[in-house]
């Protein structure tokens, strides 16, 4: 299976990353860091129509399964997922034929954070997300890291998103 992961964090060598490079060698994922895209926020007037989303799009509809990753902030997505999951309204509006091509296709999410249960609240806007765009939702994997010690789970959590996937 063809997988690219969607990474969103303020942090570049935060918990997170640590779990999506681990989930990527155990799977031959590609890595897309969206601290590496200049994506704008959503535009009614769609100004935003030059900077580096649509293009990103264009290399996923490659791949047969997208992983979001982010970090658990205010019980929700980090700002640079929120602000990619937003732009999807261009895939529904003005390039339909590009988004028709994202159809059929399925998401899982990784995360972490400093809870000891991932709130219910974090994954919805996944599972909805992906109810409408007609994604096919596998699951979320979340590792509570409240001390250093935890972060020797990293390679499991990983492994297991890997089998929820595959």
């Amino acid at each position: 299976m063809n997988i690219a992961v969607i990474l969103g964090s303020s942090k570049f060598d935060g918990n997170t990353r640590k779990l999506v490079e681990s989930f990527v060698v155990q799977s031959g994922a590609k890595l897309f860091d969206l601290s590496d895209f200049r994506i704008s926020f959503y535009d009614y007037e769609h100004e935003n129509r030059s900077d580096d989303f649509l293009p990103l799009i264009q290399d996923l509809i490659r791949f047969d399964h997208i992983v979001f990753a982010s970090p658990v902030y205010w019980y929700s997505m980090s700002a640079q997922l929120k602000v990619f999951f937003d732009r999807l309204s261009d895939l529904v509006t003005i390039e339909k034929d590009l988004g028709r091509q994202l159809k059929g296709k399925s998401i899982s999410v990784l995360s972490t954070g400093y809870n000891q249960e991932l709130p219910d609240c974090f994954v919805q806007p996944f599972k909805l997300t992906a109810n409408y765009m007609q994604f096919e939702f596998k699951g979320c994997e979340y590792l509570a890291v409240q001390n250093e010690s935890d972060l020797s789970k990293v390679n499991k959590c990983a492994a297991q998103a890997v089998d929820n996937v595959t």
